[in-house]
């Protein structure tokens, strides 16, 4: 995310643009990117080496950033951040007991997500003891154009939406079963919307399968995606929909009144 210089005289009074420096300064922090100078923060956000180092600096003697001189790392003091919202929305915490209740039927991982941009992220986890490599969490961003949630949410939009939304995105082939064509997965959202749910076989993780379905609210808008996921030392992709489906579309049922609009 880089940040664009507002026009001269055409600020939006009520928008504080040192907010969107210091929040874009914190989100080019990732797993690839843990350690990072002032120069290469201004490099990934846009911003000016000066505006830069003000930001981190400033969120250094706040607590969420260590410094050594050189190199800026976020601390554990930004998980407020994230987790004020997992404390304050209603939706992780209805799902839960959900996940809970459905992984001690099914004996496998299950999780619920929502998309924003290019990824989904995971808001209720409930966790198999056959655990993936991957090491899934409440939190974790993955990309939407590999992942049964992120497929399942994608083909929630009108399809011209979907495709301009792949279009943009980054589509590595993280397996030798990755899908990246761009009408190849316009056809697998096409499927989606006809079939009402998504199957990934290995395409995010060799050895990862998953079914996922969309959960609605109330009103009948899609809002989230639930998954259950395995491994395929212990089931081919063919029988997910016979053996977790019925479990899921039962959930899904039970959730649509409980989720307001």
């Amino acid at each position: 995310m880089t940040i664009e210089e507002p026009e001269r005289g055409r600020a939006d009074r009520d928008f504080l643009y040192g907010l969107q420096k210091g929040l874009t300064v914190i989100e080019c922090f990732d797993d690839e990117n843990e350690r990072l100078t002032s120069a290469e923060v201004a490099v990934r956000t846009g911003l000016s080496r000066a505006a830069a180092r003000r930001c981190l600096l400033t969120l250094h003697k706040l607590g969420y950033a260590n410094y050594d001189g050189k190199l800026f790392t976020l601390t554990p003091r930004i998980l407020r951040l994230g987790y004020a919202y997992f404390l304050s929305a209603p939706l992780p915490q209805l799902l839960q007991p959900f996940l809970e209740h459905l992984n001690e039927k099914v004996h496998e991982s299950c999780s619920a997500g929502v998309v924003e941009g290019e990824e989904i992220i995971y808001l209720a986890r409930a966790t198999s003891k056959r655990t993936m490599s991957m090491g899934m969490y409440i939190g974790m961003r993955l990309p939407a154009y590999c992942t049964s949630m992120g497929r399942v949410l994608l083909a929630s939009l009108e399809p011209e939406d979907a495709l301009e939304r792949l279009a943009k995105m980054k589509r590595p082939r993280l397996t030798p079963k990755t899908c990246t064509d761009l009408e190849e997965l316009s056809a697998i959202l096409d499927r989606i919307r006809h079939d009402g749910y998504c199957i990934i076989d290995q395409e995010l993780e060799v050895g990862l399968i998953a079914i996922s379905v969309p959960i609605y609210n109330s009103a009948g808008n899609i809002v989230a995606a639930v998954n259950i996921a395995s491994s395929s030392d212990h089931i081919v992709a063919n029988e997910m929909v016979d053996r977790f489906l019925p479990s899921l579309l039962n959930v899904q049922k039970e959730l649509r009144p409980l989720v307001k609009a």
